[in-house]
């Protein structure tokens, strides 16, 4: 029927209650603006507002693209325990719970490295898995405790294959869904297209500071480098670290276009080859679009003797207060014994790549049910 008005309109003769709705929707014109209620009630932000629902429709079809690029090559999607004895696989720290039954304590997994690594050794040369991980760290517009973590192995292949896999890969998936491989990110036309800028760490940082390459070896030059930029600088904080530490503060916001950052320190890199030209330093990368993190990869470190070395050196870290330093993990080791063929291994946070295909400044944009503080009573 049509109203007196000419609008056109159901002209019911009975109906049947489906659902009560108790409360009333946010106003229709302007929708839903409040930011936290949007992240704690994203029930009542998919009602409001087309926005969200259209970012987690593209965080669906990345995901399915991710997978069928990997698939595609031959890899094989597997699942592996997120609860585990032994929190490894990266530096970070966990969330501990505990089994009644077994009565032992178990750790939320941090990353699925060392049992996908385990798989290549077994002889599953090529596996990824895409799964929720947990870090107990802090919580920012790049930081969520809880995160998607997609990570694949390759036997007989080291860290310049999976560079090139890499941005092969996140090209595919852009075109794929995206149907471009140039992207706007906060303001910024990002070019995704292969092959992505190289460069190693410590003449990225020369690139940017007021330094050469040749500084960064010293150990007096970092610590007066950190002290300007108000980074820790104690003296028994390793130059590694402090490196690391400039780098992050002061270059990876300027890494807007994308590139593989290369050749990490070794002590602060414990599972990753050691590189073939400088023992010190490692057959790492990581990836860089948008001023974000976006990858962490290596040649995989498949020797057992220098594996338990460095895991004892991280144990060392351990007992003088770092938190985050990996555990020693007899079992992981007895796997490498048997024999884990040369592998590069890749991690990338989905979360944040989908930041960066949907333009989304926080990754609470992206994850349906961010975790917030309780609201008080």
């Amino acid at each position: 029927m049509r109203t007196r008005t000419g609008e056109a309109t159901v002209s019911a003769s009975s109906y049947i209650l489906l659902a009560k709705a108790l409360r009333p929707l946010p106003e229709k014109w302007h929708g839903l603006r409040d930011i936290e209620l949007r992240y704690r009630q994203r029930y009542v932000d998919l009602i409001a507002n087309d926005e969200p629902r259209r970012t987690f429709q593209m965080r669906s079809r990345i995901v399915s693209a991710i997978r069928r690029f990997l698939d595609d090559l031959g890899f094989l999607e597997v699942e592996t325990p997120m609860m585990q004895a032994v929190a490894g696989g990266a530096l970070a720290r966990p969330f501990i719970t505990h089994h009644n039954t077994l009565d032992i304590d178990l750790y939320l997994r941090i990353a699925t490295e060392l049992y996908l690594k385990r798989l290549v050794v077994g002889g599953m040369e090529s596996v990824y898995e895409i799964g929720r991980v947990f870090r107990n760290e802090g919580i920012s517009t790049q930081h969520n405790p809880e995160y998607t973590l997609l990570e694949v192995y390759q036997a007989y292949a080291d860290y310049r294959d999976i560079m090139k896999l890499t941005e092969d890969m996140v090209a595919a998936v852009a075109q794929d869904v995206l149907g471009t491989l140039i992207v706007s990110y906060q303001g910024h036309d990002i070019n995704l297209t292969p092959p992505w800028r190289r460069v190693e760490l410590v003449k990225a940082i020369a690139e940017v500071a007021d330094v050469t390459a040749e500084d960064l070896q010293s150990e007096d030059a970092a610590r007066r480098m950190c002290k300007r930029l108000d980074l820790p600088a104690e003296p028994d904080i390793p130059l590694s670290t402090m490196i690391n530490n400039v780098f992050e503060k002061l270059v990876q916001p300027t890494l807007i276009q994308p590139i593989f950052v290369t050749d990490y320190p070794t002590s602060i890199s414990p599972l990753a080859k050691a590189h073939t030209d400088d023992p010190k330093l490692t057959e790492r990368f990581e990836g860089f679009a948008g001023g974000m993190e976006l990858i962490n990869a290596f040649s995989e470190l498949n020797d057992p003797d220098e594996q338990r070395t460095r895991f004892e050196e991280q144990l060392r870290s351990r007992t003088a207060g770092d938190e985050e330093a990996h555990p020693m993990d007899e079992d992981f080791l007895s796997a490498l014994e048997y024999g884990m063929p040369p592998t590069g291994g890749l991690g990338i946070g989905i979360d944040r790549l989908v930041m960066l295909l949907t333009d989304a400044s926080s990754i609470r944009d992206v994850i349906l049910f961010p975790q917030m503080r309780p609201k008080p009573r």
